[in-house]
């Protein structure tokens, strides 16, 4: 046995020996995501026990690695794997670097709309969605209206048969409750609420971050809703893109798009610079054959460029501009000038936005000073028209006399000043406080003589803010802050709180629970200056002489949980959500002229919003990925609102669905080839159906049956190495099912704000893109 044990040593000893030896092969490098190095990331060779992870500068080093060929992989949660192949000689050391992709099931992320300040999203004691550009590309998105549904809570709808504007609904509230932000300001004016959404392309956009419920408490009046903020892309290396895409809309009419990106960045990364355009042609679509279009024709150009200068390592100046050119007509399809066309609208968008950020660190990096300018000019010129009918010799005369062409100028100006400073042990914890002062002025002029509207309006909003973002404990989270408001259209000074909290149970479950208040100032907004076609008319909207601010109330709680392994991610947030408006904005049909109904903007007594929203998501091995979300909610006046001289008064919102969701699946199986499956399901809603047009003579109301509209998207990417570019080809169809709505109203007289469901009809697409690697 003595001689078996020494035997055994022996061999034990000799294998420990030839395990041990030094080969002096070694590898060392950094891992970066977006310009960024990244810690604790792990590093090892396939098919051996042999890894490290990067350090806190994002820096690693393999030593004693076996000869030849071997394969180094890399991956952290939240970002996409990588691997690289090297060849190793004995004694040699090689530098190999990564860059690795943020995953769009990322759990945590750096996101900044929930609080102003950096936070990560396990760390935010309120929920952040966020949309990236991945996801946008795999969904085939061209602007911002087609991603912002792919979020839960969130719905675009299209509400004008004829020119097709469309606005986002949160949680069950119209688009003017939700406040919609261009790199964290409010340079999306009102007038832009109408067309701006599908004027932003996707090319544009590095991220979409989304925040629901109450923000008035940040941004303002018109955050009632949520808040949704537009990262514009920003340059993080040397790289370009360009693509071509090319769609078939229900075999009908053809949809061209073109968009280029570039970034430019110096050797010590600085400063950068990153560019983008895009063109695009759409025409228009006759749904039913009466040769009136169900969407309008688009020609749009839109460039512009986000840019920054690092003087020091404490400095940062930011800047962005962005031009948006757009022509849209929609109505009868005729080649005529607008006024000669039976019915139709047309618009001409000029619009400019920009912005300039500067931000300070000091104090160790425990304070931050922040200043900052944004502005946004729109200039549009505008035709909304119906020719009288013959018998009507003196209405049909003046029609081309003076025909109802009109104009906008809109200006948007914000400044503000923030600081925040963190206190490293306020009482049993870390602090940082938040402050900060801006000042909002906006000036409209919209006018069509030929009508005798206009629509003077100029605002002055002038706003203090503070917040505590406090760590009580360590596993939990106590926000508080407020902000007072002088709006120039309210007669005092409105102040609107909020409380947020979080807790984090274990490592993978957060509970949250948050109050707060806000306000709408009594003002013109979007779709109050949205002109629609309705019996051979026009209908306007004015506002009631005694307008007053509207209030609100809103509450939320949920319960978030991730779990992340190796090979797989999963989790899921359930949410609930409950929002009480006093003095809640309704519109009623007061009377007519002799070109078409009135309707006024007053304050109901109330209204409530409730519901609950469940969204799921899963990612296995970075190959397959599934995010899916629904929302199951309630939107009622206390009172029920008279839409209609001619039919009783509802409680219900009109066009809200209960019910609505969306999902996204991914298969990629390597780097090249990519399968994506997504659809959005709309829920029944009450409308009110206008009378006017042969099908439908007098005003009725109508349930509107559900709507699942399913795409498909499929690419493959040819790598040429050698030139460090890659090719991508992709196709798929939009639609997949035509779930379109089937019962369109018909010729001049029709409904033209009775439009539900999907914004498209079948659409086939297919095309090419070539990007640096």
């Amino acid at each position: 046995m003595r001689r078996i044990n020494l035997l055994l040593m022996g061999v034990v000893m000799s294998l420990s020996t030839f395990a041990q030896e030094k080969t002096d092969t070694n590898i060392f490098g950094d891992v970066k995501s977006k310009g960024e190095h990244l810690p604790f990331v792990t590093v090892k060779v396939v098919g051996t026990d042999i890894g490290t992870s990067t350090d806190e500068s994002g820096h690693y080093m393999l030593t004693n690695l076996p000869e030849g060929k071997v394969e180094i992989e890399v991956h952290s949660i939240g970002y996409n794997k990588e691997k690289k192949t090297v060849y190793l000689l004995k004694g040699k050391t090689i530098e190999l670097n990564f860059d690795i992709e943020e995953s769009s099931l990322s759990l945590d992320e750096v996101v900044v709309t929930g609080t102003k300040t950096a936070k990560r999203k396990t760390d935010s004691p309120v929920i952040v969605g966020v949309i990236d550009g991945g996801v946008l590309g795999r969904i085939q998105a061209n602007t911002l209206s087609e991603g912002l549904c792919f979020s839960t809570g969130l719905r675009v709808e299209t509400d004008c048969q004829t020119c097709n504007y469309s606005q986002l609904r949160m949680n069950g509230l119209g688009g003017s409750y939700s406040q919609i932000l261009i790199n964290s300001r409010p340079v999306f004016s009102s007038v832009m609420g109408l067309y701006g959404m599908d004027q932003i392309p996707a090319n544009m956009i590095d991220r979409i971050e989304v925040v629901r419920g109450g923000g008035s408490a940040l941004y303002g009046s018109s955050a009632i809703g949520g808040t949704v903020n537009i990262i514009t892309k920003i340059p993080f290396n040397n790289s370009y893109e360009a693509s071509v895409n090319h769609a078939v809309i229900a075999g009908q009419t053809n949809d061209n798009q073109i968009s280029v990106n570039t970034n430019i960045v110096s050797k010590q990364r600085n400063a950068g610079i990153a560019f983008f355009a895009n063109r695009r042609e759409r025409g228009y679509y006759d749904a039913n054959g009466d040769n009136f279009s169900e969407f309008p024709r688009i020609k749009a150009n839109t460039f512009g460029l986000t840019s920054f200068l690092k003087p020091s390592e404490n400095q940062k100046i930011a800047f962005n501009l962005n031009s948006i050119y757009e022509y849209r007509y929609g109505g009868e399809m005729t080649e005529k000038a607008a006024h000669i066309a039976l019915q139709s609208e047309e618009r001409l968008h000029n619009v400019l936005t920009g912005g300039l950020d500067y931000k300070l660190d000091f104090n160790d990096n425990k304070s931050a000073f922040i200043t900052y300018v944004s502005a946004q000019n729109t200039k549009r010129k505008h035709y909304t028209g119906i020719v009288p009918d013959e018998t009507d010799t003196e209405a049909y005369k003046n029609h081309f006399l003076n025909p109802p062409y009109g104009t906008t100028n809109n200006t948007s100006l914000q400044g503000g000043v923030q600081i925040n400073h963190r206190l490293e042990n306020f009482l049993s914890g870390i602090n940082v406080l938040t402050a900060g002062a801006e000042y909002l002025y906006d000036d409209i002029l919209d006018e069509i003589p030929a009508y005798s509207y206009i629509t003077d309006q100029t605002t002055k909003n002038m706003g203090l803010f503070l917040q505590s973002d406090w760590d009580v404990f360590k596993n939990f989270n106590l926000l508080l802050g407020a902000r007072a408001d002088k709006h120039s259209m309210v007669h005092k000074i409105i102040i609107n709180p909020r409380v947020s909290a979080l807790y984090k149970w274990g490592k993978n479950t957060q509970f949250r629970a948050s109050w707060s208040t806000g306000f709408r100032a009594p003002q013109a907004f979007d779709t109050d200056m949205h002109i629609a076609f309705a019996g051979g008319g026009v209908s306007r909207i004015r506002l009631a002489e005694d307008l007053e601010a509207e209030r609100s109330n809103s509450y939320s709680a949920s319960v978030n949980y991730d779990k992340a392994a190796q090979k797989y991610i999963w989790g899921f947030t359930f949410e609930g959500f409950y929002t009480h408006l006093s003095k809640a904005f309704a519109l009623e049909q007061v009377g007519s002229d002799n070109f078409g109904d009135i309707f006024e903007k007053i304050n109901s007594t109330g209204s409530v919003v409730q519901g609950l929203t469940l969204e799921l998501r899963g990612n296995y091995d970075g190959k397959i990925q599934l995010e899916t979300g629904f929302t199951l909610q309630q939107s009622k006046y206390d009172n029920p609102i008279a839409n209609s001289e001619n039919l009783e008064a509802r409680k219900k919102y009109l066009k809200t669905p209960n019910q609505y969701g969306y999902y996204t699946l991914t298969f990629s199986p390597n780097k090249k080839f990519n399968a994506s499956i997504s659809g959005v399901y709309t829920g029944s809603m009450l409308i009110m159906h206008a009378g006017g047009a042969p099908e439908n003579p007098k005003d009725r109301y109508v349930d509107t049956r559900s709507f699942f509209d399913n795409n498909i998207k499929l690419s493959y990417l040819f790598k040429m190495e050698k030139l460090n570019t890659g090719l991508e080809i992709f196709g798929g169809v939009k639609n997949i099912f035509n779930a379109y709505q089937s019962d369109f109203d018909s010729e001049k007289n029709r409904d033209s704000s009775y439009m539900y469901g999907p914004a498209l009809p079948r659409s086939i697409f297919f095309g090419v893109k070539i990007k640096s690697l």
